[in-house]
């Protein structure tokens, strides 16, 4: 859709459209839709992002719960969204040999077990090995670093789902 078209759309086509954009939580696209017009895609991005940042903390963290474990028994069940199936495999998740597979699951159990919600990176922008080792190195932070940093990576992976979505 264009970005005129998401301008002049009703909030239930906006919402239909966009949704998707955050794992499971259309309902940013829906608070997002009462902050139009937008200029351009990068203008949308950060009005979505704006109500991310004015929600409380655990509708925040609800929002990276919705994301599902990296190469986890979901992703191996087939029952990923459309946009988290291509991140995946785009970073070649959906190609690991058994021992990698060990690995993800012993690490996003812990990582977990520590947080309470999965490990968020923009799998795009990484390689297998790559998210590996920053799914170690974040194990490490405290809960408010690690929210900020999930949080963070959630807007990369939106960005690039708009850019693959809107035009204009």
């Amino acid at each position: 859709m264009t970005i005129a078209q998401l301008n002049a759309a009703d909030r239930a086509t906006f919402v239909a459209q966009l949704g998707f954009a955050f794992e499971d939580s259309p309902w940013i696209a829906d608070a997002a839709w009462e902050r139009r017009p937008f200029a351009d895609a990068g203008a949308l991005h950060a009005a979505m992002l704006a109500v991310l940042a004015d929600a409380p903390e655990e509708r925040r963290v609800a929002l990276i719960a919705a994301h599902p474990d990296l190469a986890g028994r979901v992703a191996r069940e087939g029952r990923l969204t459309p946009a988290s199936s291509a991140e995946q495999s785009a970073a070649g998740l959906d190609r690991l040999s058994p021992e990698e597979v060990e690995r993800f699951d012993a690490l996003n159990g812990a990582y977990r077990a520590r947080f309470g919600f999965p490990f968020v990176i923009c799998a795009r922008e990484h390689t297998t090995s790559s998210i590996l080792a920053a799914l170690a190195a974040r194990a490490s932070n405290d809960r408010t670093t690690e929210i900020s940093a999930a949080l963070a990576e959630i807007g990369k992976i939106v960005r690039l789902r708009l850019r693959d979505a809107v035009t204009g």
